[in-house]
């Protein structure tokens, strides 16, 4: 089959989307991480980093107004590009997630953790195979299996409500001592939170690139 310029067009914002999916797996796993390590000159380079995950979000954006208005895209070619307009900003959003993890280790720098720290770590695990797998999913246009990826969805926000409550029994305990490192935990786990939301509004605009067909999942 012969590819238009349109085609390859598409294709490359394609590329650049599934490259901006491989630097958010990198920021949201070394951002928890650099955490667990406590390597504050690691966690403040990351936070730059995200300078990169903006760029090519501006990059898809452009690109994307740019052949609809010049292009003329019909059909699926026009939902095409204006799926992966909208996963880019999703990407961008994880990244800025990731930034904000650790600028909350920051704060908690070298002191001790009031808690074993085990539930977040799980939480990017999870994160991590979602985002491994979102990338095959739009790589290969696969709904079924950006459908699966969403309902992961529910493990991540099952462990945050842990963290939650184990955090404000703690900070309850001691008020004094642990309210600080206490609530930067619970925000932390929130961001991961918020990173499963945003993997499964991309999982949706897979399918609706793929079908046609605007669904909710979770």
């Amino acid at each position: 089959m012969t590819l238009t310029n349109l085609d390859l067009s598409i294709q490359l914002l394609k590329e650049y989307t599934l490259r901006m999916i491989e630097k958010c797996e990198d920021a949201v796993d070394l951002s928890i991480e650099y955490m667990l390590q406590k390597d504050m000159k690691s966690t403040k380079k990351l936070i730059r980093q995200d300078d990169d995950i903006d760029i090519l979000r501006a990059y898809i954006r452009d690109r994307s107004i740019e052949l609809m208005a010049l292009k003329q895209p019909l059909a699926r070619d026009l939902r095409y590009i204006y799926a992966l307009s909208d996963i880019s900003t999703e990407l961008e959003r994880i990244g800025d997630h990731a930034a904000n993890i650790c600028k909350e280790s920051l704060e908690i720098g070298e002191e001790p953790f009031i808690k074993e720290i085990v539930d977040i770590p799980t939480m990017k695990d999870i994160c991590i195979e979602m985002l491994n797998d979102l990338w095959n999913a739009l790589k290969n246009d696969d709904s079924q299996l950006a459908f699966n990826i969403a309902r992961k969805d529910i493990e991540v926000d099952d462990l945050y409500q842990n963290i939650r409550q184990h955090c404000l029994q703690i900070m309850h305990d001691n008020p004094d001592e642990n309210i600080n490192q206490g609530m930067r935990l619970v925000f932390i786990a929130r961001y991961l939170e918020r990173i499963g939301d945003h993997i499964t509004n991309i999982c949706e605009k897979i399918i609706y690139a793929k079908n046609g067909e605007m669904i909710e999942i979770g």
